[in-house]
């Protein structure tokens, strides 16, 4: 009978507790400190942030338990080849700083959709793309990241499932309901520094276990497992034997199971999308002082990416040889991880609601309801994903990492598409956008819901999905996905009529650095403005909040609303600093350089290990 090692010892419970203190000052001291009852200081944190925080934030979010679970057990499976998609963000990062984030400060947008809105005017296609990324965040991201979460602290600490979920899930809810993007970032640093020192003693461990980096590829190429039998069935030696490509990133464009054309080209597809045009990623940047800080954050960001290969991908295949100790350790970079992505996901899934959804339901909003709206969102999404766990539960695959990203690829492309053409090519309008969004929808759709009618199988039990569906791999259906979209786009936007420059101007590459004055597509829809005249406010003017009134605006950060009145001439001179890309040029080059060097790496990195 197998037994469960639980956390008992006084160490690992100390390891966690402080963990858990720290975490919470840190997340009490940055929704103390930082303005978070206007729009702007809630969902961007002010615009005020340094580089080593985005840096960070961007690195947390990204990483969450569904990595540490997902890739660790792929790499198990399948070897070196997973780490391709870290090492892919190298690129991305910097054509996020250096192309796609100048844009959309010049837009002076907070959120994707409201860019898209910008850009081709109309509301469907804004709506469209808020509604279709939360349901893409619940369905992945963040059932995905609780249920992995969970199921190692249950396995470690030994609590009922839930109770597990409920505890993380009230902790992260307290700093990030109340404190807004500001503290999210602030803590997702503290959990980088985490994640990073706690993976690379873990790492170091694993390696000394084993004895070696050398000894480590022998030992995994032997790494057999005792029980190959599956029932009263033999199972065939290639579903249990190592890969003989294990140790290669780059594998047959035919047999393997990442093929090198798919990794290369349909990955750099699905990075485009997450990367460039992903609220959650995205917002961080705009969060930036200014551009050099925005570059420094993503150059930042890279250099961590460089890690999950040595730090989660190679102690993942090690699993394979022995079982790894430090319980403490391991759950501590566990958690901060899990509440590192959850945080990042709920604060934009609400900059999402509030700014894209409930605008359009509402008409002007004012500042503070906006606030609220926002706030009661991520309650609403908290409930949501732990509704959603037994079902993730159900359908579990023991390629957590695979799982998400073939969603991503059936869905991801034709977004990608629609802002990689609307940025660098002028003439795509509102028609050629919605109409390709539409068509990638379906057909990305039709392949996702036909391979879970179907079941993905496994090598013991294969699947009897039709190979016209399902034969195509998910990184090649990318890549077909993408090249179609595009082909609906420009065919609809050539056949209607071009976009006048004069709604264009800073919102696409080619009319970037114009003077002339943008008339926005939507400048009729008022109803998106924040009203001025905040009615409670009106009412209340000239009396003393109680005591209760007065302890619950401070608890959200509505109490630091009551500032000055600017003039028109200073509000036009925040609004010409908000959407200001020019940069010292010192620290210009430095930033050039550092993204040169991070290119130079990324090469490298691959041929290394090709």
């Amino acid at each position: 009978m197998e037994t469960i090692i639980k956390i008992n010892n006084a160490a690992d419970i100390s390891v966690i507790v402080i963990y858990f203190l720290v975490v919470l000052a840190v997340g009490l001291w940055a929704m103390y400190s930082t303005n978070r009852g206007t729009v702007g200081g809630f969902f961007l944190a002010g615009r005020n942030m340094v580089w080593w925080p985005i840096g960070a934030s961007l690195f947390a979010s990204n990483i969450g338990s569904g990595h540490f679970v997902g890739i660790a057990g792929t790499a198990a499976a399948g070897g070196i080849a997973i780490g391709g998609y870290e090492w892919n963000a190298l690129i991305f990062v910097v054509i996020l700083g250096w192309l796609f984030v100048p844009i959309y400060v010049k837009a002076g947008v907070v959120t994707m959709p409201e860019y898209l809105r910008k850009r081709f005017g109309g509301k469907r296609i804004q709506v469209y793309l808020s509604v279709l990324s939360l349901i893409v965040y619940i369905f992945t991201k963040i059932s995905a990241d609780i249920f992995s979460g969970a199921i190692f602290i249950q396995l470690a600490i030994g609590l009922n499932l839930y109770l597990a979920i409920i505890i993380l899930l009230a902790i992260t809810a307290l700093y990030t309901i109340t404190g807004g993007l500001a503290a999210v970032i602030y803590t997702d640093t503290l959990q980088t520094f985490i994640m990073v020192v706690g993976s690379f003693i873990l790492m170091g461990f694993a390696f000394k276990e084993v004895g070696g980096y050398d000894a480590f590829m022998q030992k995994y190429m032997e790494a057999i497992p005792s029980n190959t039998s599956y029932g009263n069935t033999v199972i065939s030696s290639s579903c249990y034997t190592p890969r003989e490509d294990a140790f290669h990133i780059f594998r047959d464009p035919v047999s393997g199971d990442l093929p090198w054309p798919g990794l290369i080209f349909g990955l750099s597809i699905i990075a485009l999308w997450y990367w460039c045009t992903d609220q959650v990623i995205v917002q961080r940047c705009l969060s930036g002082k200014n551009m050099s800080h925005v570059k420094a954050g993503c150059i930042m960001c890279g250099y961590l990416k460089l890690l999950p290969m040595f730090i989660i991908v190679m102690p993942g295949m090690i699993s394979r040889i022995l079982y790894t100790g430090l319980r403490g350790l391991m759950l501590s970079v566990m958690l901060a991880s899990l509440m590192s992505s959850l945080t990042s996901i709920f604060n934009s899934s609400s900059t999402l609601f509030t700014m894209d959804i409930y605008t359009k339901i509402r008409k002007r909003p004012s500042e503070k309801e906006l606030m609220l709206a926002g706030r009661a969102f991520m309650l609403l999404l908290i409930g949501i994903s732990i509704a959603w766990v037994p079902v993730v539960q159900s359908a579990q695959s023991g390629q957590l990492f695979d799982y998400i990203q073939s969603v991503t690829s059936y869905l991801g492309p034709p977004i990608a598409a629609v802002f990689l053409l609307g940025i660098f090519c002028k003439r795509v309008n509102e028609q050629g956008a919605f109409w390709g969004l539409i068509f990638g929808l379906l057909a990305g759709l039709s392949r996702m819901i036909t391979e879970f009618a179907y079941g993905t199988g496994s090598c013991v039990t294969p699947s009897n999905c039709p190979f016209i569906i399902c034969g195509i791999h998910y990184l090649y259906f990318a890549i077909i996905l993408f090249g179609v979209s595009v082909i609906v786009i420009l065919a609809v936007s050539f056949m209607t009529k071009p976009i006048p420059d004069v709604h264009l101007y800073r919102l696409c590459w080619s009319l970037r650095n114009s003077k002339e004055e943008r008339i926005d597509l939507d400048a009729d829809d008022e109803e998106d403005i924040p009203d001025e005249k905040d009615e409670e406010s009106v009412s209340e003017a000239g009396e003393e909040p109680g005591c209760l009134k007065k302890a619950y605006n401070w608890f959200c950060g509505l109490d630091q609303q009551n500032g000055p009145k600017l003039s028109k001439e200073e509000e036009e001179a925040l609004k010409e600093k908000l959407t200001d890309t020019t940069e010292v040029p010192l620290w210009r080059n430095v930033v050039n350089i550092n993204g040169i060097i991070l290119l130079t790496v990324a090469v490298f990195c691959h041929a290394f290990f090709a």
